[in-house]
């Protein structure tokens, strides 16, 4: 059995609040998933989209306390989507709000004692939930940088590797990491999503790599024959994540010096 890891801060998240009688049909007609299914315990992963179905941001939503529904987001990329947010509002009866005395917090492995919810991505990310800034756990360490490593053990994409305006949704691998809804009806980028979901022409995707020598820092994917076919889009240690087509995926394949191998976790497997 895994040895249980302290709770860890991830510092570099940060939490946005809607409230209001139309805060679940405002966010149900812009976001990938179905926001129906928040409840306690149970959190969603979706993404707000451009029209042309590309990932503008990437997200967790969790049901808040006092009936707001809680938006865990990259730090970096917060401001943008509180601007985008209340671009979107209009007339709605919605109130969006930053939360700085809120936390985003996380422990792996997910089965351990204390009922938080599992990552809705993946169980093998461990738990991830939402707690009041310094009321954290005797123990608990700000982690982002731990969690990074495990994360990329584990072998899944997270919002460093997605960027803004970049890939479209079901490259990033949304749709093998419940992050979509098939069924839910419209949101911003729909069209698209649905298009390559059921023609299943999603040919590029967001892959988990095992990286034997030195990149250097080389970030084009390269086959033997010195051919481009993926970028580098994160990297911890010999772990990584790549953008790749998925036909190169069995053949040799190299970033600068060192030779990758493409992993293949059970959440990806449904891709080959």
């Amino acid at each position: 059995m895994n040895p249980l890891t302290p709770e860890v801060i991830l510092e570099n998240r940060a939490v946005l609040a809607v409230h209001g009688p139309d805060a679940a049909a405002f966010l149900q007609g812009l976001i990938t998933h179905d926001v129906g299914l928040i409840a306690s315990g149970r959190a969603l992963y979706a993404g707000l989209l451009s029209p042309q179905g590309k990932a503008l941001f990437d997200f967790h939503l969790h049901a808040g306390d006092d009936g707001a529904i809680l938006i865990d987001v990259a730090a970096s990329a917060a401001d943008a989507l509180f601007k985008r947010l209340s671009m979107y509002k209009l007339r709605k009866a919605v109130t969006l709000a930053r939360r700085a005395d809120l936390v985003v917090l996380a422990r792996w492995p997910s089965n351990a004692p204390g009922g938080a919810p599992a990552d809705p991505r993946t169980p093998a990310l461990g738990a991830r939930w939402i707690g009041v800034a310094g009321s954290a756990p005797a123990g608990a360490v700000e982690g982002a940088d731990v969690y990074d490593a495990h994360r990329h053990a584990v072998g899944v994409p997270d919002s460093a590797d997605i960027g803004s305006d970049d890939l479209l949704w079901l490259e990033t691998g949304a749709d093998l990491l419940d992050g979509v809804s098939f069924t839910k009806g419209c949101y911003v980028g729909q069209e698209n999503t649905a298009r390559m979901h059921h023609r299943d022409k999603v040919r590029r995707r967001l892959v988990p790599v095992t990286l034997v020598g030195d990149p250097g820092d080389a970030v084009e994917v390269k086959d033997d024959a010195g051919r481009a076919c993926g970028k580098l889009r994160s990297r911890h240690g010999q772990h990584a994540i790549v953008h790749l087509r998925l036909e190169e995926a069995a053949k040799p394949l190299f970033l600068g010096d060192a030779a990758l191998t493409v992993r293949r976790p059970a959440w990806l497997e449904p891709a080959w």
